[in-house]
């Protein structure tokens, strides 16, 4: 097929124990607009201009079952690109300063020879999320 009928992600869902929290890191770290949101749902919808993410409650965070990479089926994890080598220390070093984010591994090349340097964190909830440079 020579023309695909697709045109890209237009969001991607992310459900979360405190979507408050999730909302304030994306907002605040990382300096997403809260796009809106549905109280009913409930879900907050934030965006960096080019990427939408949707932030859903899980109805009982108490029973819900973190997401396991190795068994579980679904998002592995989120990878969003940043402009170059400087965005990505800066990035790196406001979110691993947020309460409730844990790093996974820092800022690397994603493979030998790789000019792609990136890192991964749990964002607050547990959300796996990348950051990437487009090259070094």
């Amino acid at each position: 097929m020579t023309n695909p009928l697709t045109t890209g992600v237009h969001h991607v869902g992310l459900a979360l124990p405190d979507i408050d929290a999730a909302r304030d890191f994306f907002r605040d770290a990382l300096g997403y607009e809260v796009a809106g949101g549905a109280a009913d749902y409930p879900a907050h919808f934030v965006s960096d201009g080019s990427t939408l993410i949707t932030l859903w409650q899980v109805s009982d965070p108490e029973t819900a079952t973190p997401f396991d990479r190795k068994k579980n089926i679904g998002l592995h994890h989120l990878a969003i690109g940043v402009a170059d080598k400087a965005a990505l220390t800066t990035v790196f070093d406001r979110v691993r300063a947020w309460p409730g984010v844990a790093i996974e591994f820092g800022p690397c090349p994603m493979g030998e020879g790789s000019a792609v340097r990136h890192f991964i964190c749990a964002i607050p909830g547990g959300a796996r999320v990348e950051f990437a440079t487009p090259f070094a």
